[in-house]
This record gives C-alpha cells, sequence and structure tokens, in this order.
C-alpha cells in the first residue's frame, strides 16, 4: 500500500511540475534593455533565460547576410556580447537543438542620425514606460512621437502609463533638424489594464499655460499577476493532493489490526461430566 500511494504521488508530482515548467518559458534577456543603438555605443549583453536563470540548453542565434548563425560561445552558459564597431543589427532569438525557439527580437545599429530609446523585451502589462529621442552625440532632444501612423505628443520624452495590449506597434520619432528614428516594435505582455497616455508639453509651448494633467500616479510594482495565478494554481493542488495521499496511506495502515489470540477453554459442566464417566 505504501508503494502505490509513493508512486500515485510521485506521479502527481511530475504532472504539477510539467506545468510549472510550461507556464515558465524561455526568452531573450538582454542588457542595456534597448532596440536602437549608435555605434561606439556601450556593448549589448544577451542570453537565454527563464525565470531570470541561465537557460541550459539554449543557444542564442542571430541573422547576418540573410543566413542564420550562433550568437557568441556555446557551452554551459552561452551568451553573445556586441560591440557595436560596425552599424550592423539584426535579429536575435534563443533556439535548442530540437528547434524550439524564443520570440524574436530585432536591433538596429546607426552610425548617424537619430534614434529612439524603446524597450527591446516585453513589457508588463500596467507598467510605464518612458520613450527619448536620442542624438549621435548622447544627448536627448525634443521630437514628436508616433505610433504607426498616429502622432502622440511632443518634447524631450513621451510617457506611456500603466500600457496594455493595445498600445502595441512600431514607434519612432522625428525633428525637424536631425531627421527620423527607425521604427521599433514595443510587446506587452499579460491582460491589458487601464491607462492614460501623457507626453511633455509640445515644442515651443509654455508649461505654466498648459492644464493640470489628469493621468494616475505609475505603478511602483510590475507584478505579473496572471503569472502569480499560474504558480498558485500549480502549487495548491500538490497540496492538497499530497496531504490527502498522506491522510489515506495513514487511515489505511491503521485499519489493519493484529489478531487476537484467545486461549479456548472446555466449560466446566463439561468438566463435570467426564469426572464422573471416569468413576
Amino acid at each position: 500500500m505504501k508503494s502505490s500511494c509513493v508512486g500515485l504521488l510521485l506521479g502527481v508530482s511530475v504532472l504539477l511540475l510539467s506545468g510549472l515548467s510550461a507556464a515558465s518559458p524561455v526568452s531573450l534577456d538582454i542588457s542595456p534593455n534597448l532596440q536602437q543603438f549608435f555605434t561606439g555605443d556601450s556593448s549589448v549583453s544577451l542570453r537565454c533565460a527563464g525565470d531570470g536563470q541561465t537557460a541550459d540548453g539554449w543557444t542564442v542565434k542571430r541573422t547576418r547576410g540573410g543566413a542564420t548563425e550562433d550568437c557568441g560561445e556555446t557551452g554551459p552558459d552561452p551568451s553573445c556580447v556586441l560591440d557595436f564597431s560596425v552599424p550592423l543589427g539584426g535579429v536575435f532569438w534563443c533556439e535548442t537543438s530540437s528547434g524550439q525557439r524564443s520570440d524574436n527580437v530585432s536591433i538596429t545599429v546607426l552610425d548617424k542620425g537619430l534614434i529612439l530609446e524603446i524597450p527591446a523585451l516585453p513589457v508588463k502589462a500596467g507598467c510605464d514606460v518612458t520613450l527619448r529621442c536620442r542624438l549621435r552625440s548622447g544627448d536627448i532632444t525634443a521630437a514628436f512621437f508616433f505610433v504607426d501612423k498616429h502622432r502622440l505628443g511632443s518634447g524631450p520624452e513621451l510617457v506611456l502609463r500603466q500600457v496594455r495590449q493595445s498600445d502595441e506597434g512600431s514607434y519612432w520619432c522625428s525633428t525637424d533638424r536631425f531627421g527620423k528614428s527607425p521604427h521599433s516594435f514595443l510587446s506587452v505582455e499579460d491582460p491589458p489594464l487601464p491607462h492614460t497616455i501623457t507626453a511633455s508639453p509640445p515644442l515651443g509651448s509654455d508649461p505654466a499655460g498648459s492644464p493640470p494633467s489628469s493621468s494616475t500616479p505609475p505603478l511602483h510594482s510590475c507584478i505579473s499577476v496572471l503569472h502569480l495565478l499560474c504558480h498558485l494554481l500549480v502549487i495548491c493542488p500538490y497540496c492538497v493532493c499530497s496531504v490527502l495521499l498522506v491522510l489515506m496511506c495513514c487511515s489505511r495502515n491503521s485499519g489493519n489490526q493484529p489478531a487476537v489470540s484467545m486461549e479456548t477453554r472446555q466449560p466446566a459442566e463439561l468438566d463435570d461430566v467426564t469426572t464422573e464417566q471416569d468413576f
């Protein structure tokens, strides 16, 4: 009975742990978390990670000249470091030997002009995102900000408050003097949440004359509610099943009482009859 209980418990554990692993896919981790760079910028590190830990068996891949190749060294901790010595970017992702892949991330490298500072990794729904336009010199310049073909606002930066999935799109910035930046796609994870979009005052406007902003304050914690629920749904049934299986095993073992030995004696009447017959 004990072996069957242990076997059943192990089976339940394997199934639940498999579900937990499926809820934590491997993704490409980028540091710093940006999509656009100038030649000569600081190096960028790319690695394959799941839940913040390096993922074994995954390799960083890239496209170069229309061909696919490994990016960086392979080994127990594969990573790829871009030094931006030449204006060459590309598409990057993580992949296993069996062909399983993560989402793609595009990186653009320019030697002049204007770039948009925008996150390369998906943004959690409910978080704030700040977009800036940067020059080759490193200075942040006032610009007009767009998503697809829609103008969002102007100023030194654009703040997207509590982003949701409807904020996904191709973003770019433009100036009258320095031209416009390349387009980069902003990805948003998890269910949509209420949000507002605020921008810095338009170019040439008087901040003192602008109406007060009615936007909500930024969130201080960007916790993935869906990810937390997935963990709870996996851990709670595991604990309940473990307790029930232990109680079942204990109750069945306690029901097997040892046999009681009884001494058989002849009744007193039979002893008297036997004695009389002997005489």
